[in-house]
């Protein structure tokens, strides 16, 4: 696909500096970009790449100031980062129209039903009384289970697996070999020391314009549902047990796991490697940093929190630089206990 330097102003409600008729099929970074790419430039450390870039059409922010010639055609726009992720947004969504129509082999079950411009993959399933949405895309090897509701304008990544009763929404974003609707982690101890299998009978409910990253897993509620609210993000890897609850707009980065019953407020920020205990709540608005252990319930909302077991941001930081300074702190302490002892045996033998 092919667009002009005016085309993309106007998309972006952009000024132009240069030749309105500058063509651009791809995008590129600014330092390796060729001609017929369009890049972009936001952060000042690569400003030296704007005035030797061979891309046709760099977006910049309205407040740049040049300090020396550019060959490319400038778009200048209030927010160059946030312009350009919308092109490849739009982007994304003209090819994806473009995908439509049901690719054999695949099988669909005679009582599911595809919606009109919608696309089913090579080697796909889709079992009994399953929905897809209109202009959804299933890509190959995706399997739908029995009952599953997948909403308008979806993409189902290849080698998905959705359990059956689940739910996903409109405009949600599923990467490959994404796993939802498995089993919860419920087993009951017995008298003799085995396990007992708890069965899961629940589902989960993924809400309008969530994306989960490749190879994640959200588990099935044992009763009810495990429900990811409207436009959550999560990263590869990432784990979500039984009967979560995750509130509106929350992040969560690769490698967290989220224990059993949990409840996540809305907008919270979770860095990776981060690990949360079950039947806890945690605030709205809350800051978690990677590699943190959350043990206890967060009530207080817009806090920082580090470390394990998971602390309020200042605390941490403190209990950090403290101990840094235990090895000096330990042989102040022994100087002093010899002091002590020498005081002592004076004193004795006065």
């Amino acid at each position: 696909m092919q667009f002009t330097a005016s085309q993309i102003a106007m998309m972006v409600q952009g000024k132009i500096e240069g030749d309105a008729n500058a063509a651009v099929t791809s995008f590129g970074k600014i330092e390796e970009a060729v001609s017929g790419q369009l890049s972009f430039l936001a952060n000042p450390k690569y400003e030296e790449y704007l005035y030797s870039s061979n891309a046709s059409v760099i977006i910049i922010n309205a407040s740049l100031e040049l300090k020396q010639a550019v060959a490319a055609t400038l778009i200048r726009v209030a927010d160059s980062y946030g312009a350009f992720a919308t092109l490849m947004t739009k982007y994304q969504e003209l090819e994806a129209q473009q995908l439509v129509g049901i690719q054999q082999p695949s099988f669909i079950a005679p009582t599911a039903s595809v919606g009109k411009n919608a696309f089913v993959g090579a080697f796909a399933y889709i079992g009994d009384k399953a929905q897809i949405g209109n202009h959804s895309k299933i890509h190959p090897s995706a399997i739908i289970g029995e009952r599953v509701k997948i909403g308008e304008n979806s993409i189902i990544h290849a080698g998905v697996k959705i359990y059956n009763d689940c739910v996903i929404g409109n405009n949600v974003i599923i990467h490959a070999g994404v796993v939802i609707g498995s089993d919860g982690f419920g087993f009951a101890p017995q008298a003799d020391k085995t396990y007992k299998k708890v069965p899961q009978l629940g589902n989960v409910i993924v809400e309008d314009f969530v994306e989960i990253g490749a190879n994640s897993t959200i588990d099935r509620a044992t009763m009810g549902s495990t429900i990811i609210r409207k436009g959550v993000k999560l990263d590869n890897l990432v784990q979500i047990a039984h009967n979560v609850d995750i509130g509106a707009n929350t992040v969560i980065a690769a490698q967290t796991g989220v224990s059993g019953s949990t409840k996540i407020g809305s907008f919270v920020m979770i860095g990776g490697q981060t690990g949360i205990a079950g039947h806890i709540s945690i605030a709205d608005g809350s800051k978690i940093n990677g590699k943190s252990g959350v043990t206890k319930t967060i009530k207080e909302p817009n806090k920082s929190f580090n470390g394990f077991p998971a602390l309020d941001f200042t605390t941490s930081m403190r209990i950090s630089a403290a101990s840094r300074n235990l090895p000096e702190m330990e042989k102040r302490i022994k100087e002093l206990e010899k002091l002590v002892e020498q005081l002592i045996s004076e004193r004795v033998n006065a």
